[in-house]
């Protein structure tokens, strides 16, 4: 599974907004941080959505929102920084440590709010070290890798799914929902890692 394979696509429906963006004077940057700064809004109404926090679950709903415009931000930004001539090193860098930090507060709100932190470390580990390998293979020079069971996309899909299934069905099984999609993630997570290693210590050793 992977949404990544839509991106031809996505740069197609994003140039509306690449050039609204330009109108507006915004930055590559900007937007990146911008994005960032919704996945800490996300993340904590994903907190007070479980019954750990407010058990509210309308806040899953807008928890679920935020994180589409985060990964619509997160792909609007490379497309601005093309657009503009404005790729760089340094931005690229940031880019993928807000990810990161986005990825993980994500997270912890999910897992604060059901109160299984030892849940969201294994969920919060496999999802990093998916990252971590796609960019470490760049590294060692071969091309940054985005697939996998599980890239970005796909997570932060999962993410709103779940968000929005948790207004209807709550639980299953007698586990909640959320549980559920932090145990996906961390079993998941460390397999895409291992796929992604063993496939560029392959290429490597070919």
């Amino acid at each position: 599974m992977t949404l990544d394979q839509f991106r031809p696509l996505a740069s197609r429906l994003l140039r509306p907004f690449v050039a609204a963006s330009a109108r507006l004077g915004l930055t590559p940057d900007g937007v990146s941080f911008i994005a960032f700064l919704l996945a800490v809004a996300a993340g904590g109404a994903f907190y007070w959505g479980g019954p750990a926090g407010g058990d509210d679950v309308w806040f899953y709903a807008l928890g679920a929102l935020l994180v589409f415009l985060n990964g619509w931000l997160d792909l609007l930004d490379g497309a601005l920084a093309r657009e503009l001539e404005a790729d760089s090193p340094g931005g690229d860098l940031l880019d993928h440590v807000l990810d990161r930090y986005a990825d993980v507060v994500i997270l912890a709100g999910l897992a604060a709010g059901i109160a299984q932190y030892a849940l969201g470390f294994a969920a919060v580990t496999g999802v990093l070290m998916t990252s971590y390998l796609g960019t470490q293979i760049q590294a060692v020079g071969l091309e940054r890798q985005y697939g996998g069971l599980l890239g970005r996309a796909d997570r932060l899909a999962l993410v709103g799914a779940v968000g929005v299934l948790s207004l209807v069905v709550p639980a299953v099984a007698g586990v909640s929902v959320v549980a559920w999609l932090l145990g996906l993630f961390a079993v998941v997570g460390h397999l895409t890692a291992f796929q992604r290693f063993w496939g560029a210590w392959r290429d490597l050793e070919s």
